[in-house]
């Protein structure tokens, strides 16, 4: 088995790293560790339950059949398809996005932290311009690159209800990013029902940051946007945006939406080409 990679500081706010996948082990990552958390010990990588019938009606309905046992492809002509079927969540991305692998879990941490507790972490994500802002603000000589988005699944143990998971994710994902140890900085939208083409219904919540501290060339205000819902299982599970807000290229809401429309209820053989 091999070890995790190291966790990865970015912007002193963020940590990314890639799990190694192995089972009914402990591993000394805070990401696992967080995972396990939230998700009472469940996450360690295996052998994946099967989804219900339901979920796969939901799938055929709402992507591109491949027949019996082949999953969906993706709803918008072009677009790639994100599978987390840990979470039984599939979306679609456009093609100008980055897919990371299904067990690439990013998180983020206060800033203070020696032991980096994830805060709020999102599975199998896919990143839209990977250098969009290259600095080296902590002056060690090692330049940092600063994605302009991300888009990613996570687990919402606990939660009592959609719209409580969508707002407590949404909220902390910019915090985290954007305007952290500063939580006056937020604006939290009211929580508004969504449903998505292939018929998944939750709760939508989206937070924004206005004038957070510049304290290096990349720092931005931040938005996220998150849909919470239940899973095959029943379980609560979310889809989140996650990206810079307030800059000319900003993603554009309606992106947002469009990307989030095709969040569905995983399907086996979802996004295998």
């Amino acid at each position: 088995m091999g070890a995790p990679e190291p966790p990865r500081p970015r912007r002193n706010r963020t940590t990314v790293a890639v799990v190694a996948a192995c089972a009914a082990v402990v591993v000394a990552c805070a990401a696992v560790g967080y995972l396990a958390l939230r998700d009472d010990g469940k996450d360690e990588a295996g052998p994946q339950p099967s989804p219900s019938a339901s979920a796969s009606d939901s799938a055929s309905a709402g992507g591109t059949d491949r027949g019996a046992g082949g999953g969906s492809g993706p709803l918008v002509a072009g677009w790639k398809t994100v599978v987390n079927a840990k979470r039984g969540i599939t979306f679609d991305v456009p093609a100008s996005w980055t897919r990371k692998s299904s067990d690439w879990v990013s998180y983020v941490a206060e800033n203070d932290d020696p032991e980096e507790k994830p805060l709020v972490a999102m599975m199998a994500p896919a990143v839209l311009k990977e250098k969009w802002c290259t600095s080296d603000d902590d002056k060690d000589g090692s330049a940092d690159d600063y994605a302009l988005a991300s888009t990613g699944t996570t687990g919402e143990q606990g939660a009592k209800s959609a719209a409580e998971a969508a707002e407590d994710t949404a909220r902390t994902w910019v915090y985290g990013l954007y305007t952290q140890p500063d939580r006056s900085r937020l604006t939290v939208g009211e929580p508004e029902p969504f449903r998505t083409k292939s018929g998944v219904e939750g709760s939508l919540v989206t937070v924004t940051s206005s004038g957070a501290p510049e304290k290096g060339k990349c720092d931005t205000d931040g938005k996220a946007v998150t849909f919470a819902f239940k899973n095959a299982e029943g379980k609560f599970v979310s889809w989140t945006y996650v990206g810079v807000h307030g800059v000319p290229d900003e993603v554009s809401d309606a992106t947002i939406r469009q990307i989030l429309g095709t969040v569905r209820l995983f399907k086996e053989g979802d996004g295998e080409e």
